[in-house]
């Protein structure tokens, strides 16, 4: 089992990034060939396979240079749902189709199973690996440090399988998308809006359930002046919407951000090489791999430190619901 785990977690990235780079949707024929590529890293982009069994033989292709394509995966949607087709084509109507970012979404879920697999039974009889040590000691101290200081004991035993959900599945999206030949699922909006509402929705649901409907909106506004008391209320509800706004924002920033800079550094080499200055694009290219490298090694601790404070906020958010005397 010591050798199996890192194999599996070796297989899962490794397996993510082949699909990723092999099958991503891409447009060809261009000098910015090499920018749709990188910046592949941050962007959403269909999954697909090259489809020729529809040419007749010995027939020119209707468009040169491109070839006919359709999904990796593609499931049919209601006609409600059509935002969220991704070609937002209605014509036989809206489909789902699997992205690069959803691969490493699924393979983040793959890793949390994968790592964890050993952790219970570590903390039962102490015996383990060094990856199931490592791991259980990141959930004493996301318990001890990060969700017991706020919400007790008590509330905390309650909520600490959540909070270590999203802290774990944030990380491995953010670690991952340091990879070569990856994607970082966290760099798109999409992904930080809906990781935003998931805690949006535990502060309005776990609030009611702990102080009931009526009074979970009634103990938003402190004791106040009765005339103050309506504009107060406006207020509150406008900061608990803001809340998971700057959590969606926050992520998506940082993470993006990080990314922007070392590809643009990159960028340049080819951009110079795409222009027909490819001694320029030599003679720049240690000074962009050293600044790349260097911002790459930042970005690796901001992959860290963006979980840790996406799960912060949401613990501090989700145990202010549920106690408003704090």
């Amino acid at each position: 089992m010591s050798l199996l785990r890192p194999i599996l977690i070796l297989a899962v990235v490794l397996g993510a990034c082949f699909l990723s780079t092999t099958y991503s949707e891409h447009h060809e024929g261009t000098n910015a060939d090499a920018f749709n590529i990188l910046y592949m890293h941050v962007t959403p982009a269909r999954l697909v396979v090259n489809d020729d069994t529809h040419a007749e033989a010995g027939a020119e292709p209707a468009d040169a240079g491109h070839h006919a394509v359709h999904p990796l995966l593609e499931l049919p949607l209601p006609g409600f749902l059509k935002t969220f087709d991704h070609d937002h084509n209605l014509d036989n109507g809206a489909h789902f189709a699997l992205t690069n970012l959803q691969i490493f979404q699924i393979a983040a879920v793959l890793l949390i199973f994968i790592v964890f697999s050993g952790v219970p039974g570590y903390l039962r009889t102490g015996k383990g690996d060094g990856i199931t040590r490592m791991f259980a000691g990141f959930c004493m101290w996301v318990r001890d440090d990060m969700v017991y200081p706020v919400m007790g004991e008590k509330d905390g035993q309650r909520f600490l399988p959540f909070f270590l959900t999203i802290f774990f599945f944030i990380l491995f999206m953010n670690l991952m998308g340091l990879v070569p030949g990856s994607a970082t699922a966290t760099a798109s909006i999409f992904v930080t809006a809906a990781l935003a509402l998931i805690t949006f929705g535990s502060m309005i649901g776990c609030g009611m359930a702990a102080q009931g409907p009526v009074a979970f909106f009634k103990n938003l506004v402190p004791h106040v002046p009765g005339w103050l008391w309506p504009l107060m209320f406006l207020v509150e509800i406008l900061g608990l919407l803001v809340k998971p706004f700057a959590l969606m924002i926050r992520l998506f920033a940082n993470m993006t951000g990080g990314h922007l800079v070392v590809l643009s550094f990159m960028g340049l080499i080819f951009f110079f090489a795409g222009e027909g200055l490819s001694s320029t694009g030599y003679l720049i290219s240690p000074v962009a791999v050293g600044f790349a490298v260097f911002i790459m090694i930042i970005e690796a601790f901001v992959a860290m430190l963006q979980a840790y404070i996406f799960t912060q906020l949401s613990v501090i958010f989700v145990g202010a619901s549920i106690h408003p005397e704090h």
